[in-house]
């Protein structure tokens, strides 16, 4: 895949094409789940702001993010890209992914204690597990009726 990024077209577009090209790497870069825990969860704070992120390497690509940003930009950046950012690299990392700002005053802030959350819970997910090495942890077919 050539990547090819015009960052003088806007920041929406270049924002998401980023998030995207990054979803894409990580999905080819980890293969299969096989072997991995699958979950992970993550909480990390930046000063006053504290962050949640919920992953699972589902191959079933969905976002929820919930910042609670005010302010309309951060830098350059408008904020409403924001969740758009992670809702992008969902889709193209095929996961399903819970972000949420749980407190913090600075949108700053609140922004990068949510992109750290992120990195830890996807560290959390991608850990092997021992002995599992040849399985994708599922409840699929484990229940009977």
């Amino acid at each position: 895949m050539q990547l090819l990024i015009d960052l003088a077209v806007d920041d929406h577009h270049t924002a998401e094409d980023v998030c995207l090209a990054l979803g894409y790497a990580f999905a080819t870069a980890l293969g299969s789940a096989t072997g991995l825990a699958r979950f992970g969860y993550a909480y990390a704070p930046l000063d006053e702001a504290l962050s949640r992120a919920v992953v699972d390497l589902s191959n079933r690509p969905f976002c929820v993010a919930d910042l609670g940003l005010k302010r309309e930009k951060i830098g350059d950046l408008s904020t409403e890209m924001l969740p758009h950012c992670f809702q992008s690299f969902a889709q193209a990392a095929r996961i399903t992914l819970h972000v949420d700002c749980l407190r913090g005053e600075n949108d700053h802030h609140r922004a990068e204690s949510a992109f750290k959350a992120l990195a830890l819970a996807v560290r959390n997910a991608t850990t092997r597990v021992p002995g599992k090495e040849g399985e994708v942890p599922s409840t699929k077919g484990t229940l009977s009726v």
